[in-house]
This record gives C-alpha cells, sequence and structure tokens, in this order.
C-alpha cells in the first residue's frame, strides 16, 4: 500500500536522525534550557526577522493550539476561527476543555476574512446583552487552512489590521506551514508572518520532525508567564533538546524550505493528472494537499493500491478525498500514481 492518506506517515529526514544519534550521549540541561535549542531559537528569530520573538518548544499540535490559546484568553473569552478550522473540528473539544468556546464563522474554503472578523467582533459589542455572551478574545487562522488553502499578503494584512484595531490578538497554526511558504502561489514569507500576527507556530511533526512544533511569540503583552502555561499543560518536554536538535537541523541551512517545496512539486505533480483527465476538486489548494471530486468506482479502484482520506461526499456517485504529499513522498511512487489514474 502506497500511502497518501497524511503527511506524517514517515518518521523524520535522516539528516535530523543522524544529528539526534550523535548527540545521543551528550549531558544537556533540560525543558529547553540546553545550547542545541537555543542554537534552534536564533536560527528562527534570525529566519522570522525577529531578533525580540520568544520561541518555545512543545510536542504537537493540539498541545500546542491549546497551550497558546489558554494562554491568551480571559475566562469569559473565546476563540473566533472559521467553522471548518482545525481547533473547531480536528481536537476533540481540546480549547472547550481548558473552558474556551470556539466561536466559529462560515467558510467554504477554509480562510476567514477581516471583514468577517469586524462584523462579528461589532456584533457582539453592539448587542445590548453582550455581557450574557462568550466575548471574542482571539482570531485563530490556519495557513495553510485545513482545506489546503492558503492566505494571499493582501488578506492577510487586512486581517492583521482588524484584528488589532479591535483588539483580538491574530494567532496562526503552522503545523503546515513550510507547505503554504513554498506553495506556488505564495506571496508570503516567514518574516510577513511574523510581522503580521501576534503568535505563531512552525510545524515540525509534519514537516521532516519525529515531533515538535516551535512557539513563535511576536507581541510582548503575551510573553509573560508562557513556560508556566507549558508546564501546566503538560507540553514541557524534560528532555527538551530532542525538539532543540531537531528545529536546529530543520533551520540551520534551510532544510525546512527545500523539503517543504519537495512535498509541493509532488502534490502539483498529482493534482495536474487529475486536472487532465477531467476530474474537478473541492478546493484551490496549491499546497501538499489535494482534493480531487471523483467517482466512487473509481476511489474503490484506487484504494487497492493506494491511501487516501475520504473528505466528503459529492451527490450519490461522487465523492471528495484528500491526497496529501510530505517532506518524504518518492517521486516513483507519484509516478506510479500518475500512471494509474492516466490509465482510468
Amino acid at each position: 500500500m502506497i500511502r497518501f492518506e497524511c503527511d506524517y506517515t514517515e518518521g523524520a529526514h535522516e539528516r535530523i536522525m543522524q544529528q539526534l544519534l550523535k548527540t545521543n550521549e551528550e549531558q544537556t540541561p533540560g525543558y529547553s534550557m540546553d545550547e542545541h535549542c537555543e542554537k534552534a531559537r536564533a536560527y528562527i528569530r534570525k529566519a522570522c526577522h525577529a531578533e525580540n520573538a520568544d520561541i518555545h518548544f512543545l510536542v504537537g499540535g493540539t498541545q500546542t493550539n491549546t497551550t497558546i490559546i489558554a494562554s491568551i484568553l480571559r475566562p469569559h473569552q473565546g476563540a473566533v476561527a472559521a467553522v471548518t478550522g482545525h481547533i473547531a473540528v480536528h481536537e476533540t473539544g481540546a480549547i472547550e476543555a481548558t473552558g474556551h468556546k470556539v466561536l466559529t464563522l462560515p467558510s467554504d474554503d477554509g480562510k476567514i476574512l477581516a471583514e468577517q472578523v469586524k462584523e462579528f467582533y461589532d456584533a457582539h459589542w453592539n448587542d445590548v446583552n453582550h455581557e450574557h455572551m462568550v466575548q471574542p478574545g482571539l482570531v485563530y487562522i490556519s495557513h495553510p487552512t485545513e482545506n489546503g488553502t492558503t492566505y494571499s499578503k493582501l488578506e492577510l494584512e487586512a486581517l492583521s489590521k482588524v484584528c488589532r484595531e479591535c483588539g483580538l490578538p491574530l494567532v496562526i497554526d503552522g503545523a503546515r506551514l513550510g507547505y503554504g511558504l513554498a506553495a506556488k502561489d505564495s506571496e508570503l514569507s516567514l518574516a510577513d508572518i511574523a510581522r503580521l500576527c501576534d503568535v505563531f507556530y512552525i510545524g515540525g511533526t509534519k514537516i521532516g520532525a519525529l515531533f515538535g512544533e516551535a512557539v513563535v511569540i511576536i507581541n510582548d503583552a503575551l510573553k509573560k508567564d508562557f513556560r508556566y502555561f507549558i508546564k501546566q499543560n503538560g507540553g514541557m518536554l524534560a528532555k527538551g533538546r530532542l525538539l532543540g536538535i531537531q528545529f536546529e537541523t530543520l533551520f540551520e541551512d534551510g532544510l525546512y524550505y527545500k523539503i517543504s517545496k519537495h512535498a509541493v512539486d509532488m502534490a502539483m505533480m498529482i493534482r495536474e493528472v487529475f486536472a487532465e483527465k477531467g476530474f474537478s476538486f473541492r478546493y484551490d489548494s496549491t499546497t501538499n494537499q489535494q482534493f480531487p471530486i471523483l467517482p466512487n468506482d473509481v476511489l474503490i479502484k484506487l484504494s487497492e493500491k493506494y491511501s487516501y482520506s475520504f473528505w466528503e461526499k459529492v451527490g450519490d456517485t461522487h465523492s471528495a478525498v484528500r491526497f496529501c504529499t510530505s517532506w518524504a513522498t518518492k517521486k516513483e511512487n507519484v509516478e506510479m500514481l500518475i500512471k494509474d489514474i492516466e490509465a482510468l
């Protein structure tokens, strides 16, 4: 079985494995206070053009989203997100378990726009009963979104402007950030992301690392006591150097960008052959996630050799599915899939 259902089916990039083995018997301080974490922080600050950013390392995406959001919100506040946002649909109520509601906005492509946030914010404060309602306390987005779509620079600048006018911290889930930055039509750099939001994180779990996410806090007001929140949420890894070594390796010479581009290149090959066969797509994604709409009998045939993720039914005879590539996707496997699609 050749797997295309997600971007974390493989372990880690070989250079990371080599570095973990090479440093295995080093004695270092714990809790991410070691020299590897410090080097990784320096590399990330430089890449973000944000020398004053606080950098913290956590293990996984849900843990990271929960810790960030819980650290920002007061008890009566909630997180504004797309109805399709990861924290709204794929985190088993993790945000709600901290006592904070996810306040969802309608979205077909996974994005929310500045005017939606402003309208929602104004509606709350113009309601005479607003003190009886959950107050919007931050805005959460993903780049790329859950549906593989990306924000343009203009869209993100407008969203950032509204968030700052309304006093709503903008939090960017970057579990797949490298794939968003590597998209063919990407207008955003890591420095742009840092400039336009208050907190974001750089995903490693889905982009070359065994595990790990790097939280980047830009807004000084949100930095205080963040390590307390990490510890309280069970995220302070005793052997923190395992995280630092991985991000040190990913960012010391641009490996993160290189392997992200590989995944997108493989996805575009898959997209092209589906398009050439006349199949349409549920979302217009230029990242490593592709969502073709296929006849159900075609899906049954493909499933004999390939795994993919079911997304949603489209009528009685078709379904939208996700083919997802990763940093480790082999070109020969993509070429095999292409031949089988061409033969349909």
